[in-house]
């Protein structure tokens, strides 16, 4: 039995320097997260997925005049702390979804790094790449040291980098290491047509606001709130996952 792992950009891809800053605010990290389920689990996972996403965003859903399949919504934009203190059901959705990936034998995963880095001396691609390498090399040694061991496909959102980060991954899949869990180089799919990709991009979400105020707990005061709601229950269900300083 294979294992397909789903991730999506959590945090900002671009130059940090303070929250205030005129130019330089996005984000004080970056990084991938999202979960993994055995192959024979996701068609039935996206099947829930969606089901939630229609109920919990039917009044949006209906105002689009778009078919459910093909509408989304961004994490980001989801996982605000003003929506986490007023619905309720964001939150309980929330440990649904936790609950529902461990309950298939799945898990959740994220892997990043904060930027220290001036504006002038910082590379995007190159963060992307880290995060790409460091992301493949998690879950090898997850897939490795796993009883059976299983072998992993990786599916992410698409970006416009999509040449350079195949070939990258590549590279890591047949270096030195050769992460040999991984089946083949990842897949780049189009988020608004795959519910699997939509949850992962929650997920990403909700990790962003998380990182942001692990990294910078004095300028993002208000995402206490999903310490406050999330944080013990992610770190269980999740593996191998970290944001690096």
């Amino acid at each position: 039995m294979a294992y397909i792992v789903y991730l999506d950009e959590f945090g900002h891809i671009g130059p940090y320097v303070t929250r205030d800053h005129s130019i330089y605010n996005e984000s004080p990290v970056f990084g991938l997260a999202g979960f993994a389920l055995p192959v024979s689990e996701v068609r039935g996972f996206g099947t829930w997925f969606y089901k939630q996403k229609c109920s919990l965003l039917e009044f949006e859903i209906n105002r689009s005049q778009k078919h459910p399949a093909t509408w989304e919504k961004k994490g980001a934009s989801l996982y605000t702390a003003t929506n986490v203190k007023k619905y309720r059901e964001l939150r309980n959705f929330t440990n649904r979804l936790f609950n529902k990936i461990d309950k298939l034998d799945g898990f959740v995963f994220y892997v990043g790094s904060s930027k220290k880095d001036v504006p002038l001396k910082h590379e995007a691609n190159q963060i992307y790449k880290y995060a790409i390498r460091e992301a493949i090399k998690r879950l090898d040694q997850h897939f490795t040291a796993s009883v059976p061991q299983e072998n992993f496909l990786l599916t992410l959102d698409e970006h416009d980098q999509r040449s350079a980060l195949i070939t990258e991954a590549s590279i890591v899949m047949y270096g030195k290491e050769s992460r040999s869990k991984l089946v083949e180089p990842p897949f780049q799919v189009e988020s608004h047509r795959y519910q699997t990709m939509q949850a992962a991009d929650w997920i990403a979400g909700l990790v962003g606001r998380l990182g942001a105020i692990w990294k910078s707990p004095t300028e993002y005061e208000e995402n206490e709130v999903f310490r406050t709601y999330f944080e013990q229950r992610l770190a269980k269900v999740s593996v191998r996952s970290g944001i690096r300083s």
